[in-house]
């Protein structure tokens, strides 16, 4: 059995998530202890504990100490079982979260799965639903997998109750993926979602934003949503290339000025466009395990974050598998993954 430490790299869930993702697809059983060491409230919270049961549910796995507040784990897997599956993760606690444990090892089969998600679409602390419907499937989808989500219902943090609907087609082998260069933005799109709120505020938010970056406001607007059951604000941009489609997004906050939200945004995506390269901060951590489950390849991408490291770590714990972070400069590097099935 494994054995990995939950405070090691940027000390939240994703190294619980990846493990689980990882140890389904190897069958390799695993224990971590300090879960989410790092953070004010440490152990595991609802939206963790969903995901352990999700993965639990997929495997046949056994566990132990699945609770609300653990602070240690025993994931063993079983087999992995395709099929229709929902999850109910309540309040705002990640959809896409849920999702990309899971995704892993349903691609790994050799069947058809059906997945129903309840939560949160919209939460600052995880990829809103925008980001994997946009920009981290389509990838997957390149490198040879059948996956397709819609979106039913929004929910925006802290209310939730979104409902996010995934088909899976088993792809037992992923291609190698090479994403070493951008081409030119053919397409931008900005989008202020609001719910329940006023619409002034995604009027602002999208002014504030195109007075830092010149885009053509003929492709930028303020979208009020209509389906979602409490209150929420999310800026979303997307810049669409040649190569790749990347997706920035700024949740709006009580006491937070509109004007501020933009600005934030605006920082993100002017240093992707200024950096020239194709795989954003986000992007690049999410795109590790898939490449490293199948037949790895190359990106290029900014200065690595925590979670891109930790993930990497994670990875070589698992599959031994040779990770090079090539660090050109503070903002560019290229990441090359060996692969496990050439």
């Amino acid at each position: 059995m494994l054995t990995l430490d939950g405070a090691t790299g940027e000390g939240g869930g994703q190294i619980l998530r990846s493990s689980l993702a990882l140890s389904m697809v190897t069958g390799q059983a695993f224990r971590v202890h300090s879960i989410r060491a790092k953070r004010s409230k440490p152990g595991l919270m609802r939206q963790h504990l969903v995901a352990v049961r999700a993965a639990a549910e997929v495997s046949d796995a056994v566990l132990a100490g699945d609770e609300i507040g653990s602070t240690e784990l025993v994931f063993r897997p079983g087999a992995v079982k395709h099929g229709s599956y929902r999850f109910a993760i309540g309040s705002a606690g990640s959809a896409t979260l849920v999702l990309q444990t899971v995704l892993p090892a349903l691609l790994a089969t050799a069947g058809s799965s059906s997945l129903v998600f309840e939560g949160g679409t919209h939460n600052p602390m995880a990829p809103p639903y925008d980001f994997v419907e946009r920009a981290f499937l389509p990838i997957v989808r390149r490198m040879g997998a059948n996956v397709s989500a819609r979106i039913v219902s929004y929910g925006f943090y802290p209310a939730g109750g979104g409902r996010v609907e995934v088909a899976v087609e088993g792809c037992p082998r992923l291609a190698a993926l090479s994403l070493l260069d951008r081409g030119e933005v053919r397409r931008t799109q900005l989008r202020a979602l609001v719910s329940q709120i006023p619409g002034t505020v995604g009027v602002r938010e999208v002014d504030a934003f195109l007075a830092e970056v010149p885009w053509d406001r003929s492709c930028a607007r303020p979208e009020v949503v209509k389906n979602s059951p409490g209150p929420g604000n999310a800026l979303v941009a997307d810049v669409e290339s040649e190569h790749v489609t990347e997706v920035f997004t700024a949740f709006g906050e009580r006491g937070v000025r509109a004007e501020e939200v933009a600005s934030k945004l605006a920082k993100e995506v002017k240093r992707y466009l200024a950096a020239g390269v194709p795989v954003g901060e986000h992007l690049a951590d999410q795109l590790l395990l898939p490449m490293a489950l199948g037949e790895g390849g190359a990106f290029h991408t900014l200065s690595p974050s925590g979670h891109t490291r930790t993930q990497v770590e994670v990875i070589r714990t698992f599959l031994g598998t040779k990770v090079r972070m090539d660090e050109r400069s503070a903002e560019e590097c290229v990441i090359e993954v060996e692969g496990t099935r050439r």
